[in-house]
């Protein structure tokens, strides 16, 4: 059991196992002992620049999850009385006997990599998460032999099978076009819309995972499933000094008005300044100045007046008809953006008696 499986890879760290023992290899053929640097008295020499062990020495295949041998060295075998000690083998026997034993040498190398244990791929294992019987036998990526793991916890812990990055590619998470935004969730007042999208293909061997399938947006609906108008409550009151009222009456904006101003009278409608923004009182532009009167615990009366009354309900956004005086609605002033606060209604009359400081408009 490697330390993950058995307690030591929770810590998320990778433990190096030891290579398993190696078994001793069989090839199918047998070679001849052979002096290649050869000495007298037997003495041995060493083919530079091979390392696989011949020789005397019976090697067949074994089972397939038998590692290949550990590098070896050639062994001379040569008869002592090949060549002289200290001369090199120049004649042109040993220079065949030579290019005989390379070619051997590469061959066999060439077998044993081959042999190089079972993998993912031969044991047709890709397993997502965490699997403990996900394995094998066969080289890690970690250059050890012995057990390896073919799940995608092997990405952290550092025992895969030397395969695994080739034949268990990582996969990223696809997904489709995001669908229309819903209507609001619920009608005449502040609530949400929402859209989504689906997954096209699952994240497979630790490929990125998915993204957000669904997204939620403020909205709020000013109509009833019938049409009707509602959630003025929930609209800001956009509100500008009453001095603008000089000029909206010289314009005449809209000439039905004027035909029905005595049908539809101005009203007027206290409120008390619960909060607003310190950019009010910085304010210092001189058509804008007005904005520096609004004061938190102040009451400030607001007209609704043509064009800003509807003409069907005959109310302004923002008044607070149906409300109460614990209901706490939102203004804002025209020409500020940053100027805006909340405050409570008090009561609606006829005619405004603020001072003129504290007397605006709906626009």
């Amino acid at each position: 059991m490697r330390g993950r499986r058995a307690g030591g890879r929770e810590d998320g760290e990778s433990l190096a196992r030891s290579p398993s023992r190696p078994s001793r290899l069989r090839l199918p053929f047998s070679f001849p002992s052979f002096g290649l640097w050869g000495a007298h008295r037997g003495e041995s020499g060493i083919l530079p620049g091979v390392f696989v062990l011949l020789g005397r020495v019976q090697v067949r295949r074994g089972r397939r999850a038998d590692p290949p041998p550990p590098p070896l060295r050639i062994s001379s075998g040569f008869p002592a009385t090949c060549c002289p000690k200290g001369r090199a083998m120049g004649s042109e026997a040993g220079s065949g006997r030579l290019a005989l034993v390379a070619a051997a040498a590469a061959l066999v190398v060439l077998w044993l990599s081959g042999r190089a244990g079972a993998g993912c791929a031969e044991e047709g294992l890709c397993c997502p998460g965490r699997e403990l019987g996900c394995t094998s036998t066969g080289w890690r990526l970690d250059r050890a032999y012995g057990t390896c793991y073919c799940d995608q916890e092997c990405r952290r812990t550092g025992d895969c099978c030397y395969d695994y990055e080739r034949d268990c590619p990582a996969v990223p998470c696809v997904v489709g076009e995001w669908s229309h935004w819903s209507g609001c969730a619920e009608q005449c007042q502040p609530n949400f819309r929402m859209r989504t999208r689906s997954v096209q293909q699952e994240p497979q061997n630790g490929g990125e995972p998915c993204p957000p399938l669904e997204e939620k947006a403020g909205c709020l609906s000013y109509t009833t499933y019938e049409g009707q108008e509602c959630a003025n409550e929930h609209v800001p009151a956009f509100i500008t000094s009453f001095e603008y009222n000089k000029e909206r009456k010289k314009r005449a904006v809209n000439p039905r008005w004027s035909s029905e101003t005595e049908e539809f009278r101005s009203y007027c409608v206290e409120f008390k300044t619960e909060s607003l923004t310190p950019y009010c009182s910085l304010e210092t532009r001189p058509y804008a100045r007005w904005m520096q009167y609004l004061r938190e615990g102040y009451t400030v009366c607001v007209t609704c007046q043509p064009p800003a009354m509807r003409m069907g309900s005959h109310r302004c956004y923002g008044d607070g008809a149906d409300t109460d005086g614990n209901k706490v609605l939102h203004w804002q002033a025209v020409g500020n953006p940053a100027c805006h606060g909340t405050w409570k209604k008090v009561q609606q009359v006829e005619e405004c008696s603020c001072p003129l400081v504290h007397s605006f408009i709906f626009t």
